[in-house]
């Protein structure tokens, strides 16, 4: 079984994963380590777990879920990967860190671009990726039907949804994501949001105040 570790980080309370096989290939998706000692708290999990970073993957890119880029990339020699149409967020955040005190930050670019519906294949798991915009113009979402449970990054949390009053942002499109490709995965799917707990597309579709389903 693919096996998901969780670290919260950054003033903004960012949710960062680590996903990892038996073998030791590894992922990092968002990582949102802001200093050294968050640095050194994810670097000490991987070297304890014996873990072999391969890639990164930002789920969007606003500078909460980037922040650690910089020391990812360099220190695992790990690609990043996002979809093309988040390139400008993630440009634009070298602009705007300063303004949140984040003086360390360091741009880093991508390697390569997730498209809508590819199947990404860790070891011997799969997890595909949803395009799901309104929170962010390029966001995606990694699921896996094998452990039943997504990486949804800032679409859908516990409760609520992502916020679509920043640049790029659109409510009537992110409504329209979590409808048209989240809410159609099976009620059971664990949701790891990229801020605060985890819930269900279940619980989400029956009780969200902004997207629940009509009984």
């Amino acid at each position: 079984m693919l096996q998901l570790a969780q670290f919260t980080f950054n003033p903004f309370m960012e949710n960062t994963y680590v996903l990892y096989e038996s073998h030791g290939e590894a992922w990092i998706i968002d990582p949102g380590c802001s200093n050294r000692a968050e640095e050194e708290q994810l670097n000490h999990f991987i070297a304890r777990n014996n873990l072999s970073v391969t890639r990164l993957i930002n789920t969007h890119c606003h500078i909460d879920h980037v922040l650690g880029n910089f020391f990812i990339k360099n220190r695992y020699n790990a690609p990043l990967y996002i979809h093309k149409l988040e390139e400008p967020v993630l440009r634009s955040a070298k602009v705007y860190a300063p303004a949140y005190g984040f003086e360390r930050y360091n741009e880093t670019l991508p390697d390569g671009w997730l498209q809508d519906e590819e199947c990404l294949k860790l070891g011997s798991h799969e997890l595909n990726v949803l395009f799901v915009p309104g929170h962010s113009p390029g966001h995606i979402a990694l699921y896996s039907k094998e452990n039943k449970w997504l990486l949804g990054g800032d679409v859908l949390f516990n409760g609520s949804i992502g916020r679509t009053d920043l640049p790029g942002g659109d409510y009537d499109t992110l409504i329209r994501s979590i409808h048209e490709k989240l809410f159609v995965l099976p009620d059971s799917v664990i949701v790891h949001c990229g801020h605060g707990p985890s819930t269900t597309i279940g619980k989400e579709k029956q009780t969200n105040p902004f997207c629940a389903l009509a009984n």
